[in-house]
Parts: structure tokens; C-alpha cells; sequence
């Protein structure tokens, strides 16, 4: 049996049940130290970050690429465990729909509001909801500074509507509220090296960094095959996703480590 994570079927009746699974140390303290060294270095996430408000004001920098390039970034979400793992949880071959670099700093990171992102990604022409992301915390996800909630089930709801909240496209506040008082919500509190991997239809949220602790993540975001879009748009149609294998990512994660100091 192989060391590294693999979707078991009982991830998938989970996934399935509840719209999402939490998997710890997806990647290990030796691999996550270099995923950390190598965001906290990278000179380029900063640069191209954009900034989103909040309903209150706050400020969340987030860093999008709908591109894989030839950085740690792209080997993560090639690597085995990763996106095999989509596959069993979609039930379907997929590929990169695009990744981001989300940067919560201490005491200015700003709120999400209550969102599904297939929310987002239906207007842009995929016609199923058979998308997922994983979310792999860099930092420590705390509720201090401001770690994903969620709420389990919300994916059987389907697709809700989605407006202008603050800067940002949030779900259609008045459904929501009436959500809120019939399902319950889940702190996702995470180490770093810690997965979420959650349907595109889950409703989540995260609160404002009022900690003086950073809260990074990486969110790996796949679209299945099948669910090619049917036009072109901001991100891209399907293209087969080559794969890492897991016993290589150490190794390349070294690898571009060094690299950032030559």
C-alpha cells in the first residue's frame, strides 16, 4: 500500500454525504516546510496579487493563475495524491481549472462571504456542478485568524444566486439566512500540510485575521472532462493534466527552492 493519500471509497461516501473531506498531513512536515519557504520567498505571488473588500472593509490578497508553470505551485496540483484523489471524489478524469494563492496578514486580512464557487464558475460556461478545489493551508487555518467555514450538506441545495456583497460576489444573502437556520456550520481549524478537498456547490466562508499570525493557502481548483465548458472565458477548457508522482515532489520541491536563491 502506498504512503501517500489516495480517496478511499469511504472519502467518496463522505465527500458525497457531507460535500466535503478533510485529510491530514496530505503533505508531510518536510514537504510542507519548502511549500512555506518557497510562497513566503516567491516575489512574483506579491506582485501579482490582487485585493478583495469585504462587507466591513477588510482587505484579502489573493494571487489567481489559470496557467501551470514551471514552479512548486504547478507540482502540487499535478501531484498524485492530489489530483487522483479529485478523481475518485469527481467520479471523472479532470483537469486544472485554474489555482490561487490566497494571503490573509495578520490583523488587516479581510472576511469572505458566504459563496459557492460553482456560483462563480457557471456563468462561465460549465453546465455541471462537477467541480471541486482543494484547499491546502500553508499557514495554520485557526478561527483566530480566520480558517474556512463551512457548511456540511449545503452542496444538495444546488447552485444559488450570486450578487455583489461588499467587493466581492457572495451568495444571495436572503437564501442563505434561511440556510443558516436549517444546517449547521463547521470550523475547518487546519495544520499546515492539511487538505480540504470540497464540492464546487459548498457553501463557505471565512472570517477577518484578527490575529497577529498570517493566514496562507493554496486552492487547487479542478473541472472535470466531461464538463468542459461550452465557451471560452476567463479560464480554460479542458487540456490532460500531467501528472507528478508522489515520491517525486520532495525532491522537486527542493529543487525549486534552490532555485529561488541562485
Amino acid at each position: 500500500m502506498s504512503k501517500y493519500y489516495r480517496a478511499s471509497a469511504n472519502d467518496l461516501a463522505i465527500f458525497e454525504q457531507e460535500g466535503y473531506v478533510l485529510v491530514k498531513e496530505l503533505f508531510s512536515p518536510s514537504e510542507t516546510k519548502l511549500l512555506i519557504q518557497y510562497a513566503k520567498n516567491d516575489q512574483q505571488v506579491a506582485a501579482r496579487a490582487t485585493t478583495r473588500s469585504d462587507a466591513q472593509g477588510g482587505e484579502t490578497k489573493l494571487a489567481l493563475s489559470n496557467d501551470l508553470g514551471d514552479d512548486l505551485y504547478a507540482a502540487v496540483v499535478k501531484s498524485r495524491r492530489v489530483a487522483d484523489s479529485m478523481e475518485v471524489l469527481l467520479r471523472d478524469e479532470v483537469y486544472h481549472y485554474h489555482h490561487k494563492m490566497m494571503l490573509k496578514e495578520p490583523y488587516v486580512g479581510g472576511a469572505w462571504e458566504w459563496h459557492q464557487d460553482y456560483g462563480y464558475w457557471y456563468d462561465y460556461g460549465c453546465l455541471y456542478p462537477t467541480m471541486a478545489s482543494c484547499f491546502i493551508a500553508v499557514d495554520a487555518c485557526t478561527r483566530e485568524n480566520g480558517c474556512l467555514q463551512v457548511i456540511p450538506q449545503s452542496h444538495h441545495l444546488g447552485r444559488m444566486n450570486h450578487g455583489k456583497v461588499g467587493g466581492q460576489t457572495g451568495a444571495d444573502p436572503e437564501r442563505v439566512e434561511a440556510v443558516l437556520k436549517r444546517l449547521s456550520v463547521a470550523y475547518v481549524e487546519m495544520h499546515p500540510g492539511d487538505a480540504l478537498f470540497f464540492h464546487g456547490n459548498l457553501l463557505h466562508r471565512s472570517d477577518q485575521n484578527t490575529s497577529s499570525n498570517p493566514r496562507w493557502s493554496l486552492i487547487c481548483c479542478y473541472n472535470t472532462r466531461r464538463n468542459d465548458p461550452y465557451k471560452e472565458s476567463r479560464h480554460p477548457g479542458y487540456n490532460r493534466l500531467d501528472r507528478i508522482e508522489d515520491d517525486q515532489f520532495l525532491s522537486l520541491a527542493e529543487g525549486f527552492v534552490a532555485g529561488q536563491c541562485e
